[in-house]
């Protein structure tokens, strides 16, 4: 847990101690991640034969636990394949929620692997007052919205934790496993759980995790004879195989979900299975700075994708942090902070021309560029990125959304 005067980092809260923002290197520190160097970069793109996408080159993904071994299986010819997930809190996802599906879809096509989506409906009802019909129907709504992004029916299995455990028994027997595995003590040292919480919250964490493991999947991976476990049907006991394949996988997601992961890796050996790796971004800011991130439950300080133009357009003008001078004479004097200001941090998350954004850059650094020709940039870019996001999802009807959405073999 956080020290006094640290950044606040959990999976259910992000606030920076600075104005500038969460001190990432603090974080790998206290985390106990790893920095992406240089060298693995330059390996990552050897593996490829292609650029590495924007998000990584820039630092957005900037963290990694055990990417090497991932790429070492790729080079080798190993399988592996991609877990990430989202909290169906709102009918709507935001911007900043785009950004771990954008680079798992690009993993998704440079790799070519299989790739799951968990949709934690089960911990938005234990978190929030919201019915469970109705976070059914968020989670429901939500997956549409990953879809739009692009992903390779073929290739991709979306499930929702409230239905998918009654369809898959493997999935809850991991669940088990690794609940039997991690005591109280350690869960509320890793989450911060007090006395006035749930059990449900308490025991949340192994749901997360056991996606982690190829056994959850038996429909993509398959069972083999390595492990039997007596289920019981109806009044009689019978053999059932659980799936035991050590099929490696790969995680990206923003470093707030760090916690839930670093429980997994310490129980992977104890089960026989490999420590998930993962690929762990920066935060994306809310409007109004960066000490805190995007939130679906301030509708002021997030661009939802649903926003029309003109919403976009004005919340960016009337929202969006401010790097420049408070007079366009200081700013033409002094210059934008490209550090603090949104609408330039949010152009490194969406605008992947590289010589165009360091331009821009340099042109709002030395004061040439104003905060409202800069706005213009990022709405420009924003606008075309919902309205297309929007075109995409309405070709997502309920059949398309069944077919990612029920359990199948996956092209592997």
């Amino acid at each position: 847990m956080p020290s006094e005067g640290d950044d606040i980092v959990t999976p259910w809260d992000v606030k920076a101690a600075s104005d500038s923002g969460v001190d990432y290197a603090k974080l790998i520190e206290r985390f106990g991640c790893s920095k992406i160097e240089l060298t693995l970069l330059e390996r990552f793109e050897k593996a490829i034969g292609k650029p590495l996408h924007h998000l990584i080159r820039r630092g957005v993904f900037f963290a990694h636990r055990d990417l090497e071994q991932i790429l070492a299986m790729y080079e080798r010819g190993e399988p592996f394949y991609l877990y990430t997930g989202r909290g169906p809190s709102s009918s709507s996802l935001h911007v900043g929620h785009l950004i771990p599906f954008i680079l798992t879809k690009w993993i998704q096509d440079v790799f070519n692997v299989p790739l799951v989506i968990q949709l934690t409906d089960d911990e938005k009802f234990l978190w929030k007052n919201i019915p469970m019909n109705e976070i059914i129907k968020l989670a429901r709504e939500n997956a549409k919205d990953i879809i739009a992004v692009g992903f390779d029916p073929k290739k991709t299995f979306i499930f929702n934790n409230l239905t998918y455990v009654g369809q898959c028994p493997e999935f809850y027997r991991t669940i088990v496993s690794i609940q039997r595995m991690v005591t109280f003590n350690q869960a509320r040292g890793i989450f911060g759980f007090t006395d006035n919480d749930c059990i449900g919250k308490i025991a949340f964490p192994a749901v997360q995790a056991a996606p982690c493991f190829s056994s959850s999947f038996p429909q993509i991976f398959g069972r083999d004879s390595v492990g039997e476990i007596n289920s019981c049907e109806g009044d009689r006991t019978e053999k059932t195989t659980v799936a035991q394949t050590s099929v490696g996988c790969l995680i990206p997601c923003a470093i707030d979900q760090d916690p839930y992961f670093r429980m997994t890796r310490d129980v992977a050996p104890r089960l026989g299975m490999p420590k998930p790796a993962l690929l762990l971004s920066t935060f994306f800011p809310a409007l109004q700075g960066s000490v805190t991130k995007m939130s679906a439950s301030d509708p002021n300080s997030a661009i939802f994708l649903t926003d029309t133009p003109k919403q976009i357009r004005a919340k960016i003008n009337k929202y969006a942090f401010s790097g420049g001078g408070a007079t366009i004479e200081e700013h033409r004097a002094k210059g934008g902070n490209c550090d603090v200001d949104v609408s330039f941090q949010y152009l490194r998350f969406f605008l992947d021309d590289d010589e165009k954004l360091e331009r821009i850059r340099k042109d709002y650094t030395s004061g040439e560029l104003l905060t409202g020709n800069l706005k213009k940039e990022l709405i420009a870019i924003l606008t075309d990125l919902v309205t297309q996001h929007q075109r995409r999802r309405a070709q997502v009807t309920e059949a398309v959304l069944d077919e990612f959405m029920t359990p199948r073999p996956l092209y592997l």
